[in-house]
Formats: C-alpha cells, sequence, structure tokens
C-alpha cells in the first residue's frame, strides 16, 4: 500500500500534464541556447553555413526550397503553435477560461502586457530605422514562464500557473496576429485566396461533425504551402488546427460503450472486433487531449530547443556586449520585458478589477499577480522569431541580447518578488497569494445538507464531495485517506459521498448503492456505508442482508426496500449529478467546488484541503468592530 490509487497516481488533468511538460522542457530549452550560445562563439562560421544549408522538397514540378533555420521557423514551429491552440481551445471549452470572465481578463492581461513593452521600446528606438522592430518586445515564452514558476517553489498558489498560461495563451494570439500582419513579406494574392479557399474546406469538415483526425493532415499541408507561397507565415496553420479540435471531458456512455466492445472482443478475440474496439477507444477520448499528449513532448522536448539551438547563437565579447547593451534596440528589448511586462500585466489586471467593480477581479492575489507578470517577462520563442524577420547583422545581435539579458532579469525579478512575499506575516502573505476572488466551481449541483450524505459539522469550512462506487477498488483505497484527512482537519471538513455505480463493470455496485439509501431510511446510512465499503468483495444480496444485520437494522424493513428499489431515484439522482459535472470515474473529489485532479494520498488530498481552507477563511466576511 503506497496511500495512492492506480487512477489517482497515472492520471493528471490535461492542464497538470501540460504544466508538467513545460517545466521539463524549460531545462532542456535553457540548455540548447546555451549550446547555441557555445557553437557560435566557438566556430561562428560553421555556425551560420549549417543553418544557411538549403533543403528541398519536391513533388513534380512542385515543391519548397527552404534553408534549416526557415524549415525550423516556419515548418517545425507550426507544430508549436499547434500545441499553443490546443491548450487554449482546451481552456476555452472546459477549462478555467470558459467562464467568459476570467477569458476577458486574460484578454486584458495578455493585451497590455504586449502594448506597454511596445510603447517602452518605440520611446527608446523613436525616428529610428530600429523602429520597425517593436515586435521583438513583446510576446512571453510560455516554457520559461512556467519552468521558472516550479524553480520559485509550491507554495505559490495553482491559480497563478492558471493565470500565467491564461495570458500566455491571449500573448500567443495576437504575436501570431502581428506576425501575419507586420511581419510577413509581400502578399501574393493568388495563394492567400487559396489558403482562404482551404481554410473554408477545413471549416465545412468542422461543422460537419468530423473530428480532427488524418483526414485533416492533407488540408493542413495544403492551408501551410498555400500561406508560404502567399508571404504569411505559415505558422498560423498551427494555431488554425489546434482551435478547431475540441476539447470535452470523456463522457460516461461512451465508456460504457467502450466496455461492451471490450467484452465483445474478449469473447471473440477477431481482428474485426479489434479494430471496432480501438475505434471505440479513441472515440471515447476527446481528440485535443489525444494529440496534445502525442504532439507536445516533441514540441516541448525537441521543435523548441532546435529553435533555440538555431537562433540563440550570438557572439559573445567584453567590447561586443558593451557596444550592445547601449544599443537602443538591446535596451527597448530588455526594458520592455523587465519592466514593461509587470507593469502591463499586473497594471492593467487592477484596473480592470476597478472600473469593473470587482466582477474581473483575478482569483488569486495581488502578490501573485505581480509574480506572474514578473515571470510573463521571459519572452524568448516568439520573441527570436520576430527578431530574425524584422533585423538582420548587427541589429540581430542586439536583438537576441536583450532576449537573453531579459530572460534571466525576468527569474531574478520575480525571485525577489516571490521572497519579499515570504517575509510578510502569515495572514498578510496569505492575502497577498490567495486574494479574496471567486473560483470556477466545477460541481453542478452544490451540496444540500437537507438531502446529500455529510458526515462532519454543517458550517465546515471546506466540503469534500467524493463520488464513489462501493464496488470500486480505488474508492476502497481512498477510504482510508478520507478518514485520516477528517480526522487531520476535525471540524475544518465535512465530506458528501456521492453515488455513481459503474454498472457496466461493477455488476453488484448499483444494488450496493440502494443498500445504503435503504439503511438511510432508517437513520443508519454511515454506519452501513462504512460496512460496504470495507467489504466491496461481499456485495450480492445475502451478502448485504447480512450486513444490515450487522448494523442493526430492522432486516425485513431492509429486504422489503431492497426489494421494492425505494432507493434507486435517489441513486439516480446522484449519477444524473454526475454527468452534469463531468465525472465519468471513479473516485472523483471536488474540494469546495472544485474538482481535484491528481494523487488521492493523504498529502496531496492534504494540500488541496489546506488551500481551500486558507480561501475559504480570506473569503469570509469580517466582523464590523
Amino acid at each position: 500500500m503506497t496511500g495512492r490509487t492506480v487512477c489517482g497516481g497515472g492520471a493528471r488533468s490535461p492542464l497538470l500534464a501540460f504544466l508538467r511538460t513545460e517545466t521539463g522542457s524549460a531545462a532542456v530549452l535553457l540548455a540548447a541556447t546555451v549550446a547555441a550560445l557555445v557553437w557560435a562563439n566557438a566556430s561562428p562560421d560553421t555556425y551560420e553555413a549549417w543553418w544557411h544549408t538549403r533543403l528541398s522538397l519536391a513533388f513534380g514540378p512542385a515543391g519548397v526550397s527552404l534553408d534549416l533555420r526557415e524549415w525550423v521557423n516556419s515548418g517545425l514551429m507550426t507544430l508549436f503553435f499547434f500545441v499553443v491552440g490546443l491548450e487554449a481551445r482546451r481552456e476555452f471549452d472546459i477549462g478555467e477560461l470558459r467562464e467568459r470572465r476570467r477569458l476577458a481578463l486574460s484578454a486584458i492581461a495578455g493585451t497590455s502586457g504586449m502594448l506597454v513593452p511596445v510603447a517602452v521600446f518605440l520611446a527608446l528606438n523613436a525616428g529610428q530605422d530600429t523602429a520597425r522592430g517593436w515586435g521583438t518586445a513583446m510576446s512571453t515564452d510560455t516554457a520559461f514562464a512556467l519552468g521558472f514558476l516550479a524553480v520559485l517553489g509550491s507554495r505559490l498558489p495553482a491559480g497563478l500557473r492558471v493565470f500565467v498560461l491564461g495570458v500566455t495563451v491571449a500573448d500567443d494570439f495576437l504575436a501570431l496576429a502581428v506576425i501575419a500582419l507586420a511581419y510577413s513579406g509581400s502578399v501574393y494574392v493568388p495563394a492567400l485566396l487559396a489558403a482562404v479557399g482551404v481554410l473554408a474546406v477545413l471549416l465545412g469538415l468542422r461543422a460537419a461533425g468530423v473530428r480532427v483526425s488524418a483526414v485533416h493532415l492533407l488540408p493542413a499541408l495544403a492551408l501551410w504551402a498555400a500561406l508560404l507561397r502567399s508571404g504569411v507565415d505559415p505558422v498560423v496553420t498551427g494555431l488554425v488546427m489546434g482551435l478547431l479540435t475540441s476539447a470535452h471531458p470523456a463522457r460516461r456512455h461512451s465508456l460504457e460503450r467502450v466496455s461492451r466492445l471490450f467484452r465483445n472482443f474478449r469473447e471473440q478475440p477477431t481482428p474485426e472486433l479489434e479494430r471496432t474496439l480501438r475505434r471505440g477507444l479513441a472515440a471515447s477520448l476527446p481528440p485535443n487531449e489525444r494529440l496534445q499528449r502525442m504532439v507536445h513532448p516533441w514540441t516541448g522536448y525537441v521543435i523548441v530547443p532546435l529553435f533555440a539551438l538555431a537562433n540563440a547563437g550570438l557572439p559573445v565579447s567584453p567590447s561586443r556586449l558593451a557596444h550592445t547593451l547601449a544599443s537602443p534596440v538591446t535596451l527597448g528589448i530588455l526594458i520592455g520585458y523587465v519592466a514593461g511586462k509587470p507593469i502591463g500585466v499586473a497594471g492593467s489586471t487592477w484596473l480592470a478589477a476597478r472600473l469593473s467593480r470587482g466582477r474581473l477581479r483575478p482569483s488569486i492575489g495581488w502578490g501573485a499577480v505581480a509574480t506572474g507578470g514578473g515571470l510573463a517577462g521571459a519572452g524568448f520563442t516568439v520573441a527570436l522569431l520576430i527578431a530574425t524577420l524584422a533585423f538582420d547583422g548587427a541589429r540581430l545581435e542586439e536583438a537576441k541580447t536583450g532576449v537573453l539579458a531579459a530572460v534571466v532579469c525576468s527569474f531574478l525579478l520575480s525571485w525577489l518578488i516571490t521572497r519579499a512575499l515570504a517575509l510578510l506575516p502569515p495572514p498578510a502573505r496569505a492575502r497577498a497569494l490567495l486574494g479574496g476572488g471567486e473560483t470556477v466551481v466545477d460541481l453542478a449541483e452544490p451540496v444540500d445538507p437537507g438531502r446529500d450524505h455529510v458526515r462532519g459539522p454543517p458550517s465546515a469550512p471546506v466540503t469534500l464531495v467524493e463520488y464513489g462506487d462501493y464496488e470500486c477498488p480505488y474508492c476502497g483505497l481512498a477510504e482510508p485517506v478520507v478518514r485520516a484527512l477528517l480526522a487531520e482537519f476535525g471540524d475544518d471538513v465535512r465530506y458528501v459521498w456521492r453515488h455513481l455505480p459503474l454498472t457496466d463493470v461493477h455488476p453488484d455496485a448499483q444494488l450496493a448503492a440502494e443498500a445504503a439509501e435503504a439503511a438511510e431510511r432508517q437513520g443508519r446510512y454511515w454506519p452501513m456505508h462504512d460496512v460496504l465499503i470495507s467489504h466491496q468483495g461481499d456485495l450480492r444480496p445475502p451478502d448485504l442482508l447480512r450486513h444490515a444485520e450487522a448494523t442493526g437494522l430492522d432486516t425485513d424493513r431492509f429486504r422489503r426496500d431492497l426489494r421494492e428499489g425505494s432507493g434507486a431515484e435517489r441513486v439516480a439522482e446522484d449519477v444524473e449529478s454526475a454527468d452534469l459535472s463531468g465525472v465519468s470515474g471513479t473516485p472523483t473529489f471536488f474540494v469546495n467546488g472544485r474538482r481535484h485532479h491528481g494523487a488521492y494520498d493523504i498529502a496531496t488530498l492534504s494540500a488541496a484541503v489546506r488551500a481551500a481552507r486558507e480561501r475559504a477563511v480570506l473569503a469570509a466576511p469580517r466582523p464590523r468592530r
């Protein structure tokens, strides 16, 4: 026994998996950047000659010929923006940004976090031809920002990661628009019209309900080629394809269908049933999550580091650095990121909260918002991409110096902010980090003490809801953890059990749930609950009668209620509420209405409960003096 269920230990939310990959890839990205600097200084001629090597792909009379750097920047980076589009769509459909107020706040913070650095850059480069590189000073690098956040420590609120991600998603949208409109070459209209036609085909497939799959590969390649020929940067293709890929929770009826398909295959293991089973498995999960899990590691660990290797090479010497650091290009980028980004992100968030009278208030405290603003100053991937489009020669070296220096300085600024917050008294620090804003509620049916089965004081600041199945082995493993949690937090937690019998895999679960409801009719729900969850292998009708007798129930009445199905309606209500909340498996926990993703061990659940308790205390009205 490790205290972790298989489900909890191995399954993470798409957002948490996304963040974990980003933070892990930050180290690889940093290593690639260092390698590029070493290569460019050890052998600058070899470095440039290699990346200017031409690579051509020909298909009869048609073909594409680009140098290696262009293949990386306009080809492979399309997959990077595909992942950005996938994550944005997931957040719009089922994530934090499904609440449109949060989407508006992310858009405001992301836009302002780009406009202020651009204004700083233009102010320092006014009247010079270098002003055309204003786009270099605006975009945050997601991998570095979230990687730095992981380094800063786990005491920062989890909502800060969501806040930073929302800012970077809005940031990437605008950055792509800037690349397409301001930094593309002269537009070749026939090719652009062809790209519009291909896009219409893709939208038609989407409207017809065709899921994003291999069917979309050929139109996507055609769109990329048409945009490349038109003069518009083809990386836009990645974002478009990502946004067309819908996201939704795994639906219970789809999983039940997969169970039936597996039973058919188990009875008759034929190639036809094997293909049907595989198609059913694929259809049961949203294409967004499957594609993100498949593509994102490649972009995080291969493509973005390769981009850094191709673009971060910069000859460094004391005299060159002294000259470069005095350049308005370098200073515009450096000051724009290190000062302009935090001012734009944090300032616009504060202003939006004030002007909206709290309707657009962030779900984290202002200290955490300031930290997020500092992290947003880590510009790299898109900044270097725009720099290569806007500058060349010495100016490009100055831009690269500014971008690399901004990465280092943004981390130092964020570290200083977190150290200052750590020096505050505990109540002030909690308010600065957590704030008093409302969080997104995932639980569709609020807890009703007059209806729900509640264990613990009604006035507890934290409510832990579990959707469970008495025959589910993972629910059995989670039960001792729940009891330890209630013992640890005492009157600060109330626990609610809701039924979700998975009848397609647990044939006795429905009757066991109805047995618990029959015990409730005699005022003995929790004693029966404890017996059922502790005897998961003994849930057949004779076993239930024996449990009823051991629990002290009137067995004749219990037998009659069970035979008449008096608790079936109550169980069905819980199942319906699970469907409304997007719950398809057991055990699934909600902490103060927020779905808990991750392990169900005592340490992980305790951390979630502790954070919910701190937020509940901060949100409680203060007594008047």
